[in-house]
């Protein structure tokens, strides 16, 4: 189990590197490159989409049918493993969920820079005629 959030973490530090990347500022042809590779890149990185909403689901399933440890029953250290528990839930859905947000923001950066660039298309056919 530990593998699948290690490559999520692994996939969510790669999606931040390239939303950096994408919106350093750059030279037109540089920034041209940039966004070309990226929109390629794009369709195969969506197959994390899937396997995030999985594991959110694994997670809301765990989370419903987790032993309740709040009795005067529970010892010390069960206790604590169970709010250790909670919190990897916890950090492992920020994980999820930024891997939804960082996807989305890169697909309308390269979006953004394609409709400016047709714009910019468009203005120049204008200025010919």
């Amino acid at each position: 189990m530990a593998l699948q959030w290690m490559i999520l973490a692994c996939v969510v530090a790669a999606e931040a590197a390239v939303a950096a990347l994408l919106t350093v500022p750059a030279p037109r042809a540089v920034r041209a490159q940039i966004v070309g590779l990226t929109s390629l890149i794009l369709q195969p990185f969506a197959c994390v989409l899937p396997f995030a909403a999985f594991q959110l689901l694994d997670i809301y399933w765990k989370k419903e049918h987790r032993l309740m440890c709040t009795a005067e029953v529970c010892t010390a250290e069960e206790r604590v493993r169970f709010e250790k528990s909670i919190f990897k839930a916890q950090r492992n859905v920020i994980l999820c969920v930024s891997a939804f947000l960082l996807y989305w923001c890169i697909y309308r950066i390269c979006k953004i820079n394609k409709d400016i660039k047709s714009l910019e298309e468009v203005e120049k056919r204008i200025k010919e005629e």
